[in-house]
């Protein structure tokens, strides 16, 4: 029996809407909180394979500024170890923390070029070792970050130490 009763329709929400919502989500994940990156170049091998796809939490030092190379606020330094993330050159490059702000640096010239930082000797080559041999520490707000790979890196013995307000994130899988 019809009472004559009028049941209000369902609304349903179109599909757009949750397309929009997972584009802005995805987004701001990869804008502030996590990134996946393709390696490319043997520098940090054996550890990171040429190819290999790395996880960055982008959130393990601080927040990063969007669309910036730098961090809105820090809460964290990289470590002695840390596979860390930044920009050289417009270019992403993945590179090991063997020196944080403070660590001595000793340096060989004997027979053969060497860096001696927290007890790791690390090869320099004539060039990189002109460039950086007065030096005495790592300096404060950076960090001293090398290739795996000794002999095919371009890193902080070529460039530099690299600031860690620069620093986008740690790479946490691979």
């Amino acid at each position: 029996m019809y009472s004559g009763k009028r049941y209000p329709k369902e609304k349903r929400v179109p599909a757009v809407v949750y397309i929009v919502i997972g584009i802005a989500a995805g987004i701001l994940l990869k804008l502030f909180i996590c990134d996946v990156l393709v390696v490319s170049g043997v520098s940090m091998e054996p550890a990171v394979q040429d190819g290999s796809i790395v996880f960055v939490s982008k959130l393990a030092y601080g927040i990063p500024k969007p669309f910036g190379v730098d961090l809105l606020i820090q809460w964290a330094l990289p470590r002695r170890g840390d596979v860390v993330v930044y920009i050289y050159n417009d270019r992403t490059v993945i590179k090991r923390c063997v020196g944080t702000e403070g660590d001595p640096l000793d340096f060989s010239a004997g027979s053969e070029y060497s860096l001696l930082v927290a007890g790791e000797k690390i090869p320099l080559t004539e060039a990189q070792y002109q460039r950086i041999k007065h030096s005495t520490r790592v300096p404060d707000g950076m960090i001293l970050a090398v290739g795996d790979n000794y002999l095919e890196s371009v890193d902080s013995r070529d460039y530099g130490f690299v600031a860690v307000q620069n620093i986008l994130g740690k790479v946490i899988g691979k």
